[in-house]
Protein backbone atom coordinates (compact mmCIF):
# COMPACT_ATOMS: atom_id res chain seq x y z
CA UNK A 1 0.00 0.00 0.00
CA UNK A 2 1.05 3.54 -0.78
CA UNK A 3 2.00 5.92 2.07
CA UNK A 4 0.27 8.90 2.90
CA UNK A 5 1.33 12.15 0.87
CA UNK A 6 1.87 13.83 4.25
CA UNK A 7 4.33 10.72 5.54
CA UNK A 8 6.68 10.17 2.38
CA UNK A 9 7.18 14.26 2.73
CA UNK A 10 8.56 13.58 5.88
CA UNK A 11 11.04 10.58 4.22
CA UNK A 12 11.35 12.75 0.72
CA UNK A 13 15.15 13.83 0.40
CA UNK A 14 15.50 14.49 -3.61
CA UNK A 15 12.91 16.70 -5.30
CA UNK A 16 13.23 17.37 -9.08
CA UNK A 17 11.16 19.99 -10.98
CA UNK A 18 10.76 19.58 -14.70
CA UNK A 19 9.35 21.04 -17.87
CA UNK A 20 7.29 18.84 -20.28
CA UNK A 21 10.30 18.60 -22.81
CA UNK A 22 12.54 18.38 -20.15
CA UNK A 23 16.31 19.19 -22.00
CA UNK A 24 14.04 18.03 -25.19
CA UNK A 25 13.68 14.49 -24.39
CA UNK A 26 10.56 12.56 -24.24
CA UNK A 27 9.12 13.20 -20.87
CA UNK A 28 7.73 9.45 -19.79
CA UNK A 29 11.25 7.89 -20.44
CA UNK A 30 12.82 10.68 -18.65
CA UNK A 31 10.73 10.59 -15.48
CA UNK A 32 11.17 6.65 -15.30
CA UNK A 33 15.23 7.06 -15.51
CA UNK A 34 15.26 10.06 -12.26
CA UNK A 35 12.33 7.85 -10.56
CA UNK A 36 14.32 4.41 -10.53
CA UNK A 37 17.43 6.23 -9.50
CA UNK A 38 16.02 8.21 -6.34
CA UNK A 39 14.07 11.13 -6.77
CA UNK A 40 11.08 11.21 -4.58
CA UNK A 41 8.88 14.11 -5.99
CA UNK A 42 8.78 15.74 -9.10
CA UNK A 43 7.35 19.02 -10.01
CA UNK A 44 5.78 19.48 -13.12
CA UNK A 45 6.24 23.42 -13.93
CA UNK A 46 5.83 25.08 -17.48
CA UNK A 47 5.21 28.00 -17.39
CA UNK A 48 4.68 28.46 -21.00
CA UNK A 49 2.10 25.54 -21.88
CA UNK A 50 -1.89 26.08 -21.17
CA UNK A 51 -3.56 24.08 -19.48
CA UNK A 52 -4.88 21.50 -21.70
CA UNK A 53 -1.10 20.51 -22.80
CA UNK A 54 -0.32 20.74 -18.53
CA UNK A 55 -3.25 18.13 -17.82
CA UNK A 56 -1.83 15.64 -20.66
CA UNK A 57 1.63 16.18 -19.36
CA UNK A 58 0.52 15.17 -15.48
CA UNK A 59 -1.22 12.09 -16.33
CA UNK A 60 2.17 11.11 -17.28
CA UNK A 61 4.08 11.94 -14.38
CA UNK A 62 0.92 11.02 -12.23
CA UNK A 63 1.44 7.35 -13.33
CA UNK A 64 4.80 7.16 -13.09
CA UNK A 65 4.81 8.52 -9.88
CA UNK A 66 2.29 6.19 -8.53
CA UNK A 67 4.62 3.18 -10.37
CA UNK A 68 7.68 4.25 -7.83
CA UNK A 69 5.63 5.62 -4.89
CA UNK A 70 6.76 9.15 -5.29
CA UNK A 71 4.90 12.90 -5.04
CA UNK A 72 3.86 14.41 -7.96
CA UNK A 73 3.71 18.55 -7.33
CA UNK A 74 1.90 20.89 -10.30
CA UNK A 75 3.55 24.35 -10.20
CA UNK A 76 1.12 26.61 -9.22
CA UNK A 77 -1.95 25.29 -11.33
CA UNK A 78 -4.42 24.33 -8.29
CA UNK A 79 -6.85 23.12 -11.49
CA UNK A 80 -4.67 20.98 -13.24
CA UNK A 81 -3.07 19.80 -10.15
CA UNK A 82 -6.69 19.07 -9.43
CA UNK A 83 -7.85 17.35 -12.80
CA UNK A 84 -4.46 15.31 -12.57
CA UNK A 85 -5.26 13.83 -8.75
CA UNK A 86 -1.65 15.38 -7.79
CA UNK A 87 -0.60 14.87 -4.15
CA UNK A 88 -0.36 18.60 -4.62
CA UNK A 89 0.66 22.10 -5.53
CA UNK A 90 3.54 24.36 -5.48
CA UNK A 91 3.20 28.20 -5.02
CA UNK A 92 5.46 31.30 -5.75
CA UNK A 93 5.29 34.55 -3.30
CA UNK A 94 2.94 36.15 -6.51
CA UNK A 95 0.53 33.60 -6.69
CA UNK A 96 -2.26 32.31 -5.16
CA UNK A 97 -2.54 32.32 -1.09
CA UNK A 98 -1.78 29.70 0.43
CA UNK A 99 -5.19 29.36 2.87
CA UNK A 100 -7.20 29.63 -0.59
CA UNK A 101 -5.31 27.24 -2.25
CA UNK A 102 -5.88 24.45 0.56
CA UNK A 103 -9.99 25.66 0.53
CA UNK A 104 -9.66 24.68 -3.49
CA UNK A 105 -7.26 21.29 -2.98
CA UNK A 106 -8.04 20.16 0.73
CA UNK A 107 -6.35 16.96 0.64
CA UNK A 108 -3.30 18.28 -1.46
CA UNK A 109 0.37 19.12 0.00
CA UNK A 110 1.17 23.05 -0.33
CA UNK A 111 4.56 24.24 -1.13
CA UNK A 112 5.53 27.71 -1.28
CA UNK A 113 9.05 29.51 -2.06
CA UNK A 114 10.98 31.60 -0.10
CA UNK A 115 13.44 33.90 -0.53
CA UNK A 116 14.41 35.62 2.47
CA UNK A 117 14.43 35.20 6.50
CA UNK A 118 10.64 36.85 6.65
CA UNK A 119 9.66 34.61 4.18
CA UNK A 120 10.81 31.55 5.71
CA UNK A 121 9.37 32.78 8.81
CA UNK A 122 5.81 33.50 7.70
CA UNK A 123 5.93 30.79 5.40
CA UNK A 124 2.81 28.21 6.09
CA UNK A 125 3.48 26.06 3.57
CA UNK A 126 3.48 21.74 3.99
CA UNK A 127 7.08 22.36 2.86
CA UNK A 128 9.41 25.44 1.48
CA UNK A 129 11.46 25.69 -0.93
CA UNK A 130 14.09 27.73 -0.10
CA UNK A 131 16.53 29.85 -2.59
CA UNK A 132 17.77 30.44 -4.70
CA UNK A 133 21.04 29.19 -3.15
CA UNK A 134 22.82 30.14 -6.27
CA UNK A 135 21.73 32.40 -9.14
CA UNK A 136 20.34 30.46 -11.89
CA UNK A 137 18.47 31.28 -15.54
CA UNK A 138 15.03 29.83 -14.21
CA UNK A 139 14.79 32.49 -12.55
CA UNK A 140 15.92 35.78 -14.23
CA UNK A 141 16.45 38.59 -12.32
CA UNK A 142 16.63 37.03 -9.23
CA UNK A 143 20.23 37.00 -7.33
CA UNK A 144 21.12 33.87 -4.96
CA UNK A 145 20.24 34.09 -1.51
CA UNK A 146 23.56 32.38 -0.70
CA UNK A 147 24.26 29.74 1.91
CA UNK A 148 23.26 32.14 4.75
CA UNK A 149 19.38 31.56 4.06
CA UNK A 150 19.96 27.68 4.14
CA UNK A 151 21.80 27.84 7.81
CA UNK A 152 18.72 29.72 8.70
CA UNK A 153 15.98 27.72 7.45
CA UNK A 154 17.93 24.44 9.01
CA UNK A 155 17.57 26.46 12.04
CA UNK A 156 14.38 27.77 12.51
CA UNK A 157 12.01 26.79 9.70
CA UNK A 158 8.95 25.75 10.52
CA UNK A 159 8.08 23.17 7.85
CA UNK A 160 10.30 20.82 5.80
CA UNK A 161 12.67 22.48 3.34
CA UNK A 162 14.31 21.79 -0.09
CA UNK A 163 17.44 24.03 -0.86
CA UNK A 164 16.97 25.11 -4.53
CA UNK A 165 18.50 27.07 -6.85
CA UNK A 166 21.96 26.31 -8.73
CA UNK A 167 22.67 23.35 -7.13
CA UNK A 168 24.80 20.90 -8.60
CA UNK A 169 27.18 17.52 -7.98
CA UNK A 170 29.84 19.72 -7.43
CA UNK A 171 28.65 22.21 -4.83
CA UNK A 172 25.82 19.92 -3.42
CA UNK A 173 27.66 19.35 -0.54
CA UNK A 174 28.09 22.91 0.37
CA UNK A 175 24.40 23.29 0.97
CA UNK A 176 23.92 19.84 2.70
CA UNK A 177 27.42 20.92 5.11
CA UNK A 178 25.21 24.32 5.48
CA UNK A 179 22.50 22.38 6.92
CA UNK A 180 19.96 21.46 4.09
CA UNK A 181 19.02 17.58 4.17
CA UNK A 182 16.61 17.87 1.60
CA UNK A 183 17.50 19.41 -1.87
CA UNK A 184 15.31 20.36 -5.40
CA UNK A 185 17.22 20.59 -8.76
CA UNK A 186 16.52 21.00 -12.32
CA UNK A 187 19.11 21.75 -14.84
CA UNK A 188 21.39 19.31 -13.37
CA UNK A 189 19.16 16.72 -14.16
CA UNK A 190 16.86 17.94 -17.23
CA UNK A 191 20.43 19.10 -18.88
CA UNK A 192 22.05 15.90 -17.65
CA UNK A 193 23.83 13.35 -20.43
CA UNK A 194 22.79 11.25 -17.80
CA UNK A 195 20.25 12.02 -15.73
CA UNK A 196 19.62 8.38 -13.50
CA UNK A 197 23.55 8.67 -13.12
CA UNK A 198 23.21 12.06 -11.56
CA UNK A 199 20.18 11.14 -10.01
CA UNK A 200 21.92 8.29 -8.42
CA UNK A 201 24.61 10.60 -7.11
CA UNK A 202 23.08 13.46 -5.73
CA UNK A 203 20.70 10.60 -3.81
CA UNK A 204 24.16 9.21 -2.02
CA UNK A 205 25.25 12.50 -0.99
CA UNK A 206 21.52 12.81 0.20
CA UNK A 207 21.32 9.08 1.79
CA UNK A 208 25.05 9.60 3.47
CA UNK A 209 24.61 13.03 5.37
CA UNK A 210 21.30 11.94 6.57
CA UNK A 211 23.23 8.51 8.50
Amino acid sequence: MIQPAAGRLGEALLYLVTPIRPGSRELDPFVCRVLEAGVDVIQLRDKEMEAGQLLRASEVVRSRTLEFGALFIVNDRVDVALAAGADGVHLGQGDLPVGEARSQFPAGLVGVSTHSREEVMRADGDYLGVGPVHATPTKPGRPGVGLDLVRFAAAGAGAPFFAIGGITLENASEVIEAGATRICVLRALVESQDPRKDATAFRRLLETASK
